[in-house]
């Protein structure tokens, strides 16, 4: 039914084991999947802080926010490659996570989005949206949601 699913991920608990159900799904599916990271250069925390930032502290965060995005998807793929599922990975910089995850399963021809629930409660959760589900309202594909 299913033949490419795009796995966004961010290295949380819940988006690890998404991968988990994401790659058993693709199996039993016959299916390939991507796994896609997007990531902002300034941590979520230093948002909105009025912090000023030098030239070398940008870039060390941006340097720090692709190590971090290269292993989270490193290691995604290898539990999808330790289980013969055909995979591969993208990272981006955007800061805005759901249009970029749109826009990659469109640009890498995915059926179907398979991503993490964050279940984000409270103050954060009303100040940061729910990425996941923006997905839901805006993508004009198929989106399963892994509890």
């Amino acid at each position: 039914m299913y033949s490419h699913l795009l796995v966004p991920i961010d290295g949380s608990d819940v988006s690890v084991k998404a991968v988990h159900g994401a790659v058993a799904f693709a199996k039993e599916m016959g299916a390939r999947i991507t796994f896609f990271n997007a990531r902002s250069v300034l941590p979520v925390s230093m948002v909105g802080t009025g912090t000023m930032l030098d030239a070398g502290t940008l870039e060390h965060l941006s340097l720090v926010a692709r190590e971090n995005a290269e292993r989270i998807l490193a290691e995604a793929q290898a539990v999808a490659e330790s289980a013969g599922v055909p995979c591969s990975s993208e990272g981006v910089i955007n800061d805005l996570p759901h249009e970029a995850i749109i826009e990659a399963a469109a640009r890498h021809g995915c059926d179907l989005i398979f991503m993490a629930s964050h279940g984000r409660r409270g103050l954060s959760g009303l100040l940061l949206g729910s990425q996941t589900q923006r997905v839901l309202i805006h993508a004009d594909l198929p989106v399963l949601v892994f509890r």
